[in-house]
């Protein structure tokens, strides 16, 4: 999304927050523990509906776990051990792999690019769930999700649908359960939101079915850290637009080979967030990025965009990227500007090159 059309997602949001909370409770920071009436905070309860009416979705339910136990919670309450899922043929994320294995679940591919690919393997009828990755998996990827869930609710209406809508709410216009997935789960930690809460909203009767997993006050997300979820979504749209914006301007000025003849090819990509990728025509990545630490550039992520993440990033391409090509380990870096601009960026990548060749 552009800067306002982020905007008018701010507004909306904060539109749905002023219906369900009263001037006085928007300035409360909630109760704790487990309610009788919920089996969680009343104010968690209320900030769970917030979440559900702004994404037009039936329920929802805020996890510990941040992204990664929200989609374990997803998967949970539609799929038992041993059954099949599909899901895309590129590199699955290291933690959601690590949650599909340790379930048991079949996994059968197809090749989400393709609509004949997809359709064919529907023709298996043990697949009870699919899991789609809305941010691409692979440099190549060109699916579009509303493409493949219709396709797939048209073929295969059984089918439910799962959307890992990491790095892509408050970027797009609409996540996966507003395309018509039957879930959609993502972290909150990367929205602004506290430490390690995640989403899971989409159609009750899953979401009931995940919440009624979640009975230890232990796993509850307490009153306070529900408000601390609302303040991170207002904020984030806009944010998150400015830095897609000045993306845009570095993708110009860091393609100018005259300026930066070092630099091979500079591209936007979807690597899980849509980042900048920079090659270099020589090995110099781990270089680059050690001399960028000591100007300034963070050295790795916190939560992947998350608020405690202010200075732009500079790290290596992600490890899905690097699966299916080793060799972009010694080439190529990642750049987040996160809450930096572009002039920021250029200098720290400049002062790090030019350290290399003193």
């Amino acid at each position: 999304m552009n800067i306002a059309e982020a905007m008018q997602k701010q507004f909306d949001f904060v539109d749905i927050i002023t219906k369900h909370l009263s001037g006085s409770e928007s300035l409360t920071l909630g109760d704790l523990g487990v309610n009788m009436q919920g089996n969680k905070p009343l104010r968690t309860a209320k900030v769970e509906k917030i979440i559900a009416d702004f994404f037009s979705a039936e329920a929802c339910m805020l996890t510990r776990g941040a992204g990664t136990q929200a989609i374990c919670r997803g998967l949970q309450s539609a799929v038992k051990h041993g059954e099949t899922v599909l899901v895309h043929t590129a590199p699955i994320y290291p933690t959601t792999e690590l949650t599909l294995t340790s379930m048991g679940l079949h996994i059968v591919r197809a090749n989400f690019n393709d609509r004949e690919s997809v359709l064919q393997t529907l023709d298996n009828k043990d697949i009870k769930l699919c899991l789609i990755q809305h941010t691409r998996q692979d440099i190549a990827d060109s699916y579009k999700l509303i493409d493949v869930i219709t396709l797939i609710k048209n073929k295969s209406p059984q089918t439910v649908i799962l959307v890992d809508d990491n790095y892509a709410v408050m970027k797009v216009p609409q996540i996966g359960c507003e395309c018509g997935a039957d879930l959609s789960a993502f972290s909150l930690f990367k929205l602004l939101g506290p430490v390690g809460i995640g989403c899971l909203v989409g159609k009750k009767a899953l979401v009931d079915k995940a919440s009624a997993c979640n009975y230890s006050g232990g796993g509850q997300v307490q009153g306070f850290e529900s408000m601390e979820v609302l303040r991170g979504l207002v904020y984030a749209p806009v944010a998150l637009a400015i830095q897609a914006e000045q993306n845009e301007i570095l993708l110009s000025e860091l393609n100018d080979k005259n300026r930066f003849p070092y630099i091979k090819n500079a591209f936007l990509a979807n690597a899980q967030s849509k980042v900048l990728l920079v090659e270099f025509m020589q090995p110099v990545a781990a270089d680059i990025l050690a001399a960028a630490e000591k100007a300034g550039a963070l050295p790795n992520p916190v939560g992947a965009e998350s608020k405690f993440e202010i200075a732009p990033l500079f790290y290596r391409v992600s490890g899905t990227f690097l699966k299916k090509d080793p060799s972009l380990k010694e080439k190529m870096i990642r750049i987040n500007p996160n809450r930096s601009g572009a002039k920021t960026v250029i200098r720290i990548l400049e002062e790090a090159y030019k350290s290399i060749y003193k």
